[in-house]
């Protein structure tokens, strides 16, 4: 098995560098790869499958491409695109984990996770988290129509964004207990994991927990090979 892991691509139709680097990482992908793991944000904003628009059709017509006779493709709701249902996933051909996510890699024993569920310092995006998360929350919202829905989402995006701004990267990070409490429940060899924008491999001597990069400037992604992580930064 030669997976690989992404995540926090945060894909919109207002970033089409993204977008490239997103279309070329599949096509090197498809060949170099097993299995893609895609934990949570590949899309800036998503507010139902029933939003059709060509942005949308064209990075469904990438990853249909990607899927078609390639590596078994994997995907987690993240904070910004917890409303993707079957719809989207049976049509580009990728399946739908829960999150978290345990699996045996090469004889690892793996966990993974978008990672949102750790920053319990966050108390207020905590609160959100269960609010959207919540069945009830998002029957009502898929009921509107599609404007009102890109309204609500643009409002609930600006609040996000100025509520973070006035945060410390202390509150905004995973709380180190709350991990800790994780691992030690849980007991995987990796704990891999994206959300707080922070890549990095941390070590400890019973276990590794790899942290995902966002996509802006650079893209990130993690490959394991045997037994191997790389955590591999590139250009875009």
């Amino acid at each position: 098995m030669k997976p690989r892991f992404i995540s926090d691509i945060h894909l919109s139709k207002n970033s089409p560098h993204l977008t490239a680097a997103f279309k070329a990482f599949l096509v090197e992908s498809k060949k170099a790869c097993s299995h893609l793991f895609i934990l949570g944000d590949l899309f800036e904003v998503w507010i139902g499958d029933d939003d059709n628009n060509s942005f949308h059709q064209e990075i469904k017509a990438a990853l249909s491409e990607f899927t078609s006779n390639g590596p078994e493709t994997f995907f987690m709701h993240g904070n910004r695109d917890f409303l993707i249902g079957e719809a989207f996933a049976n049509e580009v051909g990728i399946s739908i984990l829960s999150d978290p996510y345990a699996l045996n890699i090469n004889g690892l024993n793996v966990i993974l996770s978008h990672g949102d569920f750790l920053c319990t310092d966050d108390i207020d995006y905590m609160d959100f988290r269960n609010m959207v998360r919540s069945e009830v929350w998002q029957k009502d919202f898929l009921s509107k129509n599609l404007d009102e829905r890109n309204e609500i989402a643009n409002s609930l995006r600006s609040t996000s964004k100025d509520a973070t701004s006035k945060k410390s990267l202390e509150i905004t990070d995973a709380n180190p207990e709350t991990i800790n409490d994780f691992m030690q429940k849980n007991q995987p060899d990796i704990f891999i994991h994206g959300h707080t924008h922070r890549p990095k491999i941390h070590e400890d001597n019973l276990f590794k927990r790899v942290v995902l990069g966002d996509w802006d400037k650079s893209g990130w992604y993690l490959s394991i090979t045997e037994n191997n992580l790389d955590l591999k930064e590139f250009k875009i």
